[in-house]
């Protein structure tokens, strides 16, 4: 399942207990990794009630062309200027990435129709007892095909989901399996539908005539997407607020699959169905794969991994900022997805 924004600035869990004001380490996750978590954490549990649920879940996704055509008789595709991405190794049951672009639309048709400020990648390890978020920052720059090099997050208003697909695939020399398109906003108003979540707040903040105290607090509906939306006022602007975003929709997570909702299962099916509601898939990911992959899936919330494209510093070009890859830790990477040792990468390569 992965997610994107326009080149020019954007417009505007179990939650963690009570706690003083930490020095949070900084992946630069521009993205919302615990929404991917979300995902996965969802069609696996689309299992426990696998006829109610499974149909909640599917019947209300939508789908669309998100991945690219293949353009050659090889296994991914592929032209004289953008190599085809190698096939991955497996046995009977391979690895599986997907990916995941965070919108607040999901309207794939039209490219510039909606912000996306969300990239990654989850890679389903072939045991499916590990899953791995890698998140690219959306000032990576990067080749993007027929477009020259540029801030990965232009691909997706360039050529919206495709085009960002054949980036990365480009990038990391490895196929892209599936695509979800997420709402975000979509996820947040779930709150609404809980009774609202609980999240440590570290940073005090007035929005959208909300006032939000340090602390643990409450919130849900519009106050949540007030809570999310704030940069202006945090001290390390979108990185403050991509934390305040994780923290949301962890706690929605939590509350969502609690012991308590999970024992209801009427209560459970609507989360699921509300879930479902904000979420667009590739074309290809049939009813029967999304079954298939939930039912084998043995994961738990330990199991989810999350961790940053590599960069080696930032610069500028024509005026803008940007991330430099960090090319060798990304051709490391590359091949720990294509050969599903990305427990090597982490030993390798620590998230930071």
């Amino acid at each position: 399942m992965s997610m994107f924004l326009h080149p020019d600035p954007e417009p505007e869990g179990e939650a963690r207990p009570p706690q003083p004001p930490r020095r949070a380490r900084r992946w630069f996750l521009r993205s919302l990794a615990v929404v991917a978590a979300l995902v996965v954490v969802v069609v696996a549990a689309a299992g426990i009630y696998v006829g109610s649920v499974s149909k909640s879940f599917t019947s209300q996704v939508q789908r669309e062309p998100l991945l690219p055509p293949v353009t050659s008789s090889s296994p991914g595709g592929g032209t004289d200027d953008e190599p085809a991405p190698e096939p991955k190794s497996g046995g009977k049951t391979a690895a599986v990435d997907y990916v995941l672009m965070g919108s607040d639309s999901r309207d794939a048709a039209n490219a510039g129709a909606g912000r996306s400020d969300t990239l990654m990648v989850l890679h389903l390890a072939a045991d499916r007892r590990n899953a791995y978020l890698v998140s690219f920052p959306r000032d990576l720059y990067v080749p993007i095909p027929d477009h020259g090099k540029n801030k990965i997050n232009a691909a997706f208003a360039y050529g919206g989901p495709q085009l960002t697909v054949r980036t990365l695939q480009q990038l990391l020399g490895t196929r892209m399996d599936h695509v979800a398109l997420i709402d975000f906003d979509g996820f947040i108003e779930l709150t609404e539908q809980l009774g609202g979540v609980t999240v440590y707040n570290e940073h005090a903040s007035e929005s959208r005539g909300y006032t939000f105290p340090q602390g643990t607090i409450t919130l849900k509906g519009d106050q949540a997407l007030a809570f999310v939306r704030e940069r202006y006022e945090l001290p390390n602007g979108d990185l403050d607020r991509a934390e305040r975003q994780r923290l949301v929709v962890k706690a929605i997570l939590a509350k969502g699959l609690s012991r308590q909702t999970l024992a209801d299962p009427a209560k459970f099916t609507g989360f699921v169905g509300g879930i479902s509601r904000h979420l667009t898939f590739d074309d290809q990911l049939t009813d029967a794969e999304i079954r298939k992959t939930a039912l084998s899936l043995r994961l738990t919330a330990d199991d989810v991994h999350l961790l940053q494209a590599p960069i080696s510093g930032f610069g500028t070009v024509d005026g803008m900022s940007i991330d430099v890859v960090d090319r060798a830790a990304m051709d490391d990477l590359a091949t720990a997805l294509r050969e599903d040792r990305m427990d090597d990468y982490l030993e390798q390569h620590p998230a930071r």
